[in-house]
Parts: C-alpha cells; structure tokens; sequence
C-alpha cells in the first residue's frame, strides 16, 4: 500500500512543544487541552496571533520537538512490509531545512528525501490511506482516512465523517495490518 503521513502532530509532538516554548516566554501556564481549535493562540489572552505564531519561527524550535511514541518504529514497520511511506506536509518554505534536518531525519534516519511530499493541499496527493491530525486534510481526499485524535480534533465525529479515529501508533499499526489482510483475502 502507499501509505501517506502527516508530519505535525502525527509523527512529532509539534503542540506539545509549541505550547511549552510559548508558555516559557510568555510566563503562561497554558495547558494542550486549552486548545480546541487550529488557532494556538486562543487562549493566550493578551498576546497576538503573531507573538505566538512566532514562536515556531525562532531558531532551534524544531530541535525541542519529539516525535510521537511508536512512530519510527511504526513506519519502519510498513516500509519492513513492503509499503511505500511518504511524509505529507504543510511545512512553511521558511521551516523545510530546519524541520526536516532538525526532526523528521534526526527521529526517522530510514526516511529520505524522496519520501517528503510538501503541499497545502493533501487531497491532490494520491494514496490508499492517509494518517492526519488535520480534519480539513482528510475530508475530500481519495484514500483510507485515519483520524490521529489530538485536542483540537477531539469533538469531530469522524465515523460519521467515513473516518477512522485513533489514539497511538499502536492503533496505527493494526488498522494497516488489517487493511492489509483484507486486501489480500480480496485478492485471492
């Protein structure tokens, strides 16, 4: 199968470590569960968009973000399989080298550049499933659809939506597995 990750918050801890650095400069104490929606700074009342947004733009930001337990053992298991993994993902022009040295290379070194896809539009991008924390990646797109539950996406109904919810790369993994099983029964 070709299967499509996202990165942030997929496969690396990007709120996590967003909401740390901007509570460490904002002397805040702002908790992941505050954030219910795409807009991070919502309950950083006072501060703008921008002072919080900006945050990921400081240098080293990406090196103080962890990936997501069981994830490299995760896709290293698929590619083990014989799957075709590519890394989809909105990444900034301005954060490319930093994120994907920084991070996706540092955590994942069985992943090369021929598997980084960069688009803002995730729909155009062929594949039998893609895994994502992004609703608005996966509503449209022609592929399985894992929902990774994160705290903006909590409220979502996503077997209502033709999604599938998941909590770890645990999950994950059985629900290729059983993709997997399931094609091959159709097949013979």
């Amino acid at each position: 199968m070709i299967i499509l990750v996202d990165m942030d918050d997929t496969i690396e801890q990007l709120l996590e470590a967003w909401v740390r650095r901007a509570n460490e400069k904002y002397d805040r104490n702002v908790m992941l569960d505050e954030i219910t929606s795409w807009n991070v700074a919502a309950p950083y009342t006072g501060l703008t968009r921008k002072q919080i947004y900006d945050v990921i733009y400081e240098k080293g930001f990406w090196e103080s973000v962890k990936p997501m337990p069981g994830a490299a053992e995760a896709l290293k298991h698929f590619m083990d399989e014989g799957h075709e993994v590519f890394i989809v993902t909105a990444t900034e022009p301005e954060h490319v080298e930093e994120k994907m040295k920084g991070l996706l290379f540092r955590y994942f070194p069985f992943l090369s550049w021929s598997q980084v896809i960069i688009t803002g539009r995730k729909q155009m991008i062929r594949g039998d499933v893609l895994i994502d924390d992004g609703i608005h990646n996966l509503e449209g797109g022609e592929y399985r659809k894992i929902l990774f539950t994160a705290p903006h996406n909590r409220n979502y109904d996503a077997e209502a939506n033709g999604m599938i919810r998941v909590r770890n790369w645990e999950e994950i993994v059985q629900m290729i597995d059983q993709m997997e099983k399931r094609e091959r029964g159709a097949l013979k």
